[in-house]
C-alpha cells in the first residue's frame, strides 16, 4: 500500500512538471498587476473585531419581546464550563448554552425544577424559557445582553 502511495506520486510528479506550477503563479500575479483601477482601489474593510461572550457574568432579564419586565425577575448566566443556569421565574433551570463564532449561541435542552407557581408565573417562564432556548445570536448592546432567535428576544441587564 505505501509503495503504491509513493509510486502515485513519483507519477503525478513527472506528469507536472514544477515549472508549470511556478509560470502559473506568476502568470497569476501578472494578471492582478493588470487590473483595472477600479478593481485596485477597492479594498475589502478590516473585519470588526469579534466580541467574546461574557462567561462567568451574571445577567437579570429587563425585557421579554420588547415588553420591559418589571414585575417578574428571571436570570440568565454561562459559566466556564458552558453550562448556562438561571431563574425563569417560579423554577431554577440548566443547560448546555455555547457561545458560537460570529456572535452565534446554541442552548441545549432545558433541565428544570418542577415547583408549583401561580398560572402567570408559569406562563412567563414558558415564555422566557422558549425565547432562551431557541436563542440563535446575541449581542452586547449598551452593556446589556441582547439574545435573539426565531421565538423572540431577550434583554438582560448586568446582575450582581
Amino acid at each position: 500500500m505505501t509503495n503504491r502511495r509513493f509510486g502515485y506520486a513519483a507519477l503525478l510528479a513527472a506528469l507536472v512538471p514544477m515549472a508549470s506550477l511556478m509560470a502559473g503563479s506568476a502568470e497569476a500575479q501578472s494578471r492582478r498587476g493588470r487590473q483595472a483601477p477600479q478593481e485596485q482601489q477597492q479594498q475589502i474593510p478590516p473585519a470588526e473585531q469579534e466580541k467574546s461572550f461574557p462567561v462567568g457574568a451574571s445577567w437579570a432579564a429587563s425585557s421579554l419581546n420588547g415588553k420591559p419586565i418589571s414585575d417578574r425577575r428571571a436570570t440568565f448566566l454561562i459559566d466556564a464550563n458552558l453550562r448556562g443556569t438561571g431563574f425563569g421565574g417560579c423554577n431554577t433551570f440548566s443547560a448546555a448554552a455555547y457561545p458560537l463564532r460570529q456572535q452565534g449561541l446554541a442552548v441545549g435542552p432545558i433541565a428544570l425544577t418542577k415547583r408549583t407557581c401561580d398560572k402567570g408565573l408559569l406562563e412567563f417562564e414558558r415564555a422566557y424559557l422558549t425565547v432562551l432556548r431557541a436563542a440563535r445570536n446575541w449581542d452586547l448592546v449598551d452593556g446589556k445582553l441582547v439574545v435573539k432567535g426565531p421565538a423572540g428576544e431577550l434583554r438582560f441587564d448586568r446582575g450582581l
